[in-house]
């Protein structure tokens, strides 16, 4: 394999991630369960899948974790834990496509938390490409709004998904610090267990039965393990140790793309013209940010 082929790999495995996680908001709809039992459900399965793996394949790498990176680890699941809770609520008070547009400005975190925590240099097409997926986000959430007035509930929702924005920055900039030095399946196996252990006090502080679901819900628990979890968070980590933060964190910019896409299909919520418009502008952004990352790493990074 040349190195060409590397500067592919990981482009192409974040654009599988970006679409796994695509399937998370639409599971969360459908789901009857409160949101923090679907978030806990979610976290422990997926936990379920990769700490086998890591037991089997990775147990000597994960003995010699450092305390420093094992506790950096572990405060990005709590980060991951509180992003859930607080994205998964907000799908309860606002639309699909106005949950998952806001909880995408998260790239404006990152670069802000990657320039001044990482060392990342942040140039200028870098920040052109995202502004122009962070106003492509914000035009979707005009457009949705255009249909679905605002209320105090849908502005409770909106200030939810803002703070999920904020955590899963720092979920970001954990990752892509920690995961230069530490394999994949020990950094994930620590972050999804302190994630699901902080989620599971969670359910129980607001009261929710842990396991009184029917079979159908266990189903969509399941299923967010799988597509969003694994597929998705898992390999965005994996992909993390290859591509800066910013580049990966407005990359995830085309979930609610890809979100408002199924919502329509399969929830029948249909996005207005400016909605779709918007869409189209983030992808422009994404685009952007690549193209600028090529450019400046060349095809033999």
């Amino acid at each position: 394999m040349n190195a060409s082929d590397l500067e592919v790999t990981p482009a192409v495995a974040l654009a599988f991630a970006v679409f796994a996680a695509s399937t998370s908001a639409i599971l969360v709809r459908w789901s009857q369960a409160p949101s923090s039992v679907a978030a806990f459900y979610r976290v422990l399965f997926t936990t379920a899948i990769v700490a086998p793996i890591t037991v089997v394949r990775h147990l000597g790498a994960f003995r010699r974790l450092s305390s420093r990176d094992f506790g950096l680890a572990a405060v990005a699941g709590v980060a991951l834990a509180v992003h859930f809770a607080a994205w998964f609520e907000s799908l309860n008070h606002t639309s699909v496509a106005a949950s998952v547009t806001i909880v995408q400005t998260q790239p404006i975190f990152v670069a802000f938390g990657a320039g001044l925590l990482l060392d990342e240099r942040i140039r200028r097409g870098t920040v052109s490409g995202i502004a122009v997926a962070v106003v492509g986000a914000t035009v979707m959430s005009f457009g949705d709004a255009g249909h679905a007035p605002l209320s105090d509930a849908t502005v409770y929702g909106n200030a939810l998904a803002l703070l999920g924005a904020v955590t899963v920055a720092g979920y970001v900039l954990a990752g892509r610090s920690i995961r230069q030095r530490v394999p994949l399946f020990p950094y994930v196996t620590v972050v999804y267990t302190a994630c699901a252990l902080t989620l599971f006090v969670l359910v129980g502080a607001q009261g929710h039965a842990y396991v009184d679901y029917p079979t159908r819900e266990w189903l969509l628990f399941l299923g967010m393990a799988v597509g969003p979890g694994v597929f998705g968070h898992t390999v965005v980590n994996w992909v993390l140790k290859h591509l800066e933060s910013v580049v990966v964190s407005v990359a995830w910019l085309g979930e609610p793309v890809g979100a408002t896409v199924l919502a329509f299909v399969l929830l029948a919520e249909v996005p207005d013209t400016v909605t779709v418009v918007g869409g189209l502008v983030v992808l422009a952004g994404i685009y952007a940010t690549t193209i600028e990352r090529g450019r400046r790493h060349g095809p033999t990074d």
